[in-house]
């Protein structure tokens, strides 16, 4: 039922959204989407020579709601990929493909995705030792970079 709620919230949000906004367009789609307030988070996406990761923290750590709601976004979000269900992001992002996905979700018995509480908020770890998965993982994560505009490396890094 909550997946329900929260894929209707995205869907009004995408009917409700002004055209021209694309910064505001995405904090919107992902607020409805992930269910927290983007403007009082933070997210981090990671390039490794296995894999990746996804970090979202709060900015006010005193901000236990938004904290909460990222872990349990985090949570669904790692049980959904291993699926090969990358419905989130195409509704962040409004399009209908996602870099790296197709490959992704083709190779899902190829990744582990192992979601972690860290302070703040919550990181999925995004593990794989297949080289075409790799690339598909490093895609896929250099896209959200870019997205997100948040300025991390797009370089791959020591875990």
């Amino acid at each position: 039922m909550r997946i329900f709620g929260l894929f209707f919230a995205a869907m009004l949000a995408l009917m409700a959204t002004p055209a021209g906004h694309q910064d505001h367009t995405l904090d919107h789609r992902g607020g409805a989407v992930m269910g927290f307030d983007q403007s009082q988070t933070t997210h981090h996406f990671s390039l490794f020579k296995d894999g990746g990761a996804i970090e979202i923290t709060v900015r006010d750590p005193a901000n236990t709601k938004n904290r909460d709601a990222i872990r349990s976004h985090l949570r669904h979000t790692a049980v959904m990929f291993a699926d090969g269900n990358f419905d989130n992001p195409m509704l962040v992002h409004d399009t209908r493909t996602v870099p790296g996905t197709a490959v992704m979700t083709s190779r899902k018995d190829r990744i582990r995705y192992e979601y972690r509480d860290i302070q703040n908020g919550g990181r999925v770890n995004i593990v794989t030792s297949d080289r075409d998965t790799l690339a598909a993982v490093h895609t896929f994560l250099r896209f959200q970079i870019d997205e997100h505009k948040t300025g991390d490396s797009t370089e791959v890094q020591s875990r």
